[in-house]
């Protein structure tokens, strides 16, 4: 049972890291210098702050990272409770680690876009800012594909939690109810664009996953086998 606990708090540590990374955007400021529908202002915004805008897709990568080992110790943490639901939400994770991890290349092209380079100069400048708002744009629904992923993992991730015996019930519950608030935010942003609803699904994530992160940085898991063994 020490090896359970250890288990429990490397996972939680990674996963406030995680989020840790996942905010950090926002608290630097490099969210700020895109500004939708404004190809001139955005592009003058990346070329002035080239260095804060490169910190932050290194961030988002490095964030991308820290959720995939999250959700591999997460894994080893409850496959003994049933290992077919424990693959269901690490391979869910992978597939949106992945497609995070491919759009923000079109963030990296966006500036790429901008860089004065050589090659670049048979394109007008108003014509390298729209390729770049372009490419911004293909980032931000890429962003939105890979959040259907990190909603939906959530829904085994949480059932697991529910079910085992060394984690509180209460914890699962809420993962599973932030399943479908966060599923509002991908939704909202393809079919009704509305920040309200990006606003309360925001709150809902935050609420799930940030108290399990913390329960297990802070408590582990208890001292007792787990009630539930089902390997099928």
């Amino acid at each position: 049972m020490n090896s359970l606990k250890k288990t429990a708090k490397t996972t939680g540590l990674l996963y406030l890291i995680y989020i840790v990374f996942q905010a950090l955007p926002i608290v630097i400021g490099s969210s700020k210098l895109v500004v939708n529908g404004d190809a001139m202002t955005t592009a003058r915004n990346i070329m002035t702050s080239g260095w804060l805008f490169r910190m932050g897709y290194l961030v988002d990568l490095l964030a991308a990272v820290f959720f995939l080992l999250a959700a591999w110790a997460l894994y080893g943490l409850l496959k003994r409770v049933n290992q077919n639901v424990a693959l269901l939400f690490l391979l869910l994770n992978l597939g949106g680690v992945a497609i995070q991890c491919f759009s923000d290349l079109f963030l990296i092209g966006s500036q790429i876009l901008l860089s004065g380079a050589d090659y670049l100069k048979a394109f007008q400048a108003d014509q390298l800012q729209t390729m770049s708002m372009l490419f911004l744009n293909l980032h931000e629904n890429g962003f939105m594909v890979a959040q259907l992923f990190f909603a939906i993992w959530l829904f085994p991730l949480g059932y697991l939690v529910f079910k085992s015996n060394y984690l509180p019930g209460i914890l699962g519950i809420l993962l599973m109810v932030e399943c479908f608030g966060w599923l509002m935010y991908p939704l909202q942003f393809f079919l009704f664009p509305s920040s309200v609803i990006t606003y309360v699904s925001s709150a809902i994530g935050f609420i799930g996953e940030f108290s399990l992160s913390l329960w297990l940085l802070i408590m582990g898991a208890k001292d007792q086998k787990p009630a539930l063994v089902e390997v099928e």
